[in-house]
């Protein structure tokens, strides 16, 4: 599985705040240990990597997670607590046993 955090960077170069506030969420958590990736959705640049997977996957949302397990269609979280609770949480509790 590979999951992918996308945060957003506004017009006047500051992070979002909500995605501030989930990435404290997922250090604080000790979550962003199962993070493979973290793109930047920069709107001021429309070729920035987080802004073409933004198009790609029509997400207008940020931040947002792209889950990808093998042989399946990738997964579009835009909503936190969803995620940790699908994806995370199972991956905790299978390093825990």
């Amino acid at each position: 599985m590979k999951i992918t955090l996308v945060k957003k960077v506004l017009a006047d170069g500051s992070p979002c705040a909500k995605c501030r506030d989930v990435e404290e969420k997922l250090e604080e958590n000790g979550q962003m240990q199962f993070i493979d990736q973290t793109l930047i959705a920069d709107v001021r640049d429309p070729q920035s990597p987080g802004l073409q997977l933004a198009q790609q996957y029509k997400v207008e949302r940020a931040p947002f997670f792209v889950v990808e397990r093998e042989g399946k269609e990738a997964e579009i979280f835009t909503v936190y607590f969803k995620f940790a609770k699908e994806v995370l949480r199972p991956l905790i509790e299978m390093e825990a046993s």
